[in-house]
């Protein structure tokens, strides 16, 4: 009796270098118990150096490798068609000394860039203009508005980006995280289109 096997590619996985990669850890499988086990455990790549740090599978190649063990069964693919195995790299840890520059220059380049834009806007003139409407006086130094807007510029600063220090407001993704996830995205997007252009690209020259 023919049996059916739903397999969905798992987006991204991480292994370790020269680790050998099973179709286990990228795909999610609903089948038969037994059936699932032993597909678990095929071999679906050797990380060598090589693939480098991204290897692209797609499921195809999965599907073959499933019908080399179970030719009777009918594969139900769902979801993604590729999985991408990213292959950890230890990385260089920045010494102390360059963090804190780098910090520094950061932390001087966004002050610089936030006073050139009151000064483009003319923020003093207009809190100069709203202190005298409000008081009738004029002052050089209106520090009853000025204080209070440095204040709420930093929350503002602290709850548009959802982080003080390392510690999330609440749950809802920041602005920027959103744009890192659409970078990372696109970025899978033109792994995986880079990929089956040299595959089918090698498959010509053949």
């Amino acid at each position: 009796m023919e049996k059916t096997i739903y397999v969905r590619m798992r987006h991204r996985v991480l292994v370790q270098p020269n680790a050998t990669v099973t179709i286990g850890q990228i795909i999610q499988i609903s089948a038969d118990e037994q059936i699932a086990e032993e597909i678990k455990n095929i071999v679906i790549h050797r990380v060598s150096k090589r693939d480098k740090n991204i290897i692209v599978i797609d499921v195809m190649k999965v599907i073959e490798q499933i019908r080399k063990r179970f030719s009777q069964t009918d594969i139900q693919t769902v979801g993604p068609a590729q999985t991408i195995i990213e292959v950890a790299i230890k990385k260089r840890r920045f010494a102390p000394a360059l963090f804190v520059a780098v910090w520094f220059l950061l932390f001087v380049g966004a002050a610089l860039t936030m006073m050139n834009f009151h000064e483009d806007v003319s923020m003093r003139e207009v809190h100069l203009r709203i202190y005298t409407m409000i008081t009738g006086d004029e002052d050089p130094k209106p520090l009853l508005f000025q204080i209070p807007y440095s204040i709420g510029l930093g929350l503002g600063m602290i709850l548009f980006f959802n982080h003080f220090f390392r510690k999330r407001l609440n749950e809802e993704p920041s602005p920027l995280e959103v744009e890192m996830f659409n970078y990372q995205q696109d970025l899978d997007n033109y792994l995986i289109l880079t990929e089956n252009k040299e595959s089918m690209k090698h498959i010509d020259d053949n």
